[in-house]
């Protein structure tokens, strides 16, 4: 098990606006990867209402749980890496939390017997690292739709909202609301049901 804070800075981009960094950022050369999340939740939306997620990502041959859940610094993430006989249990509906992400939905008031598997969403997903911190560039597909996001991760909130900042009004991209892809997904499957 891992435990680390996540900071980081996100705005959704037009396919222009993704292009544009794509080539002032230089992610030519950077390999784009694949990766799938898989989402969970109770029936009545639990861990959404208390602002947390869960889901399994899938990336090459590597299957990892996290939770996430609020911090006052971004979000405390749990990670435990499943084999991939294990991360198919789970999308059975056949859910078994290890001891360290139990206890952390305990703690949630979340019991691991109501959670079940909600869908999924892929994302082709290029990073480079950038003034001391992580870029991302992500295209996201889930309920029929795709957006386009700029990512920044960094280790010191003061340090990322100056990169974020300086990479949006560098290129003239317009800093807008952006929730995260687990709550994008949701607003999508609610409206397509």
């Amino acid at each position: 098990m891992a435990q680390e804070i996540e900071i980081e800075f996100k705005n959704l981009l037009t396919e222009e606006e993704y292009h544009k960094l794509y080539t002032q950022l230089d992610f030519a050369a950077i390999e784009q990867v694949e990766q799938t999340n898989y989402y969970f939740e109770t029936d009545d939306y639990q861990l959404r209402d208390k602002g947390a997620a869960l889901r399994i990502r899938q990336k090459d041959d590597t299957w990892t749980l996290t939770l996430k859940e609020p911090h006052p610094d971004g979000l405390l993430e749990t990670h435990h890496t499943l084999s991939e006989a294990e991360a198919g249990l789970w999308l059975k509906n056949q859910l078994s939390a290890p001891p360290e992400v139990n206890r952390q939905l305990e703690q949630l008031g979340v019991s691991v017997s109501d959670l079940c598997y909600i869908g999924a969403l892929t994302t082709k997903r290029q990073e480079r690292a950038y003034n001391d911190t992580l870029v991302v560039l992500d295209h996201s597909f889930y309920c029929g739709q795709s957006d386009y996001e700029l990512e920044l991760e960094a280790s010191s909130k003061q340090q990322g909202e100056q990169v974020f900042e300086d990479i949006l009004s560098t290129n003239h991209i317009p800093k807008r609301a952006t929730d995260n892809k687990i709550k994008r997904f949701f607003q999508a499957k609610l409206k397509s049901e």
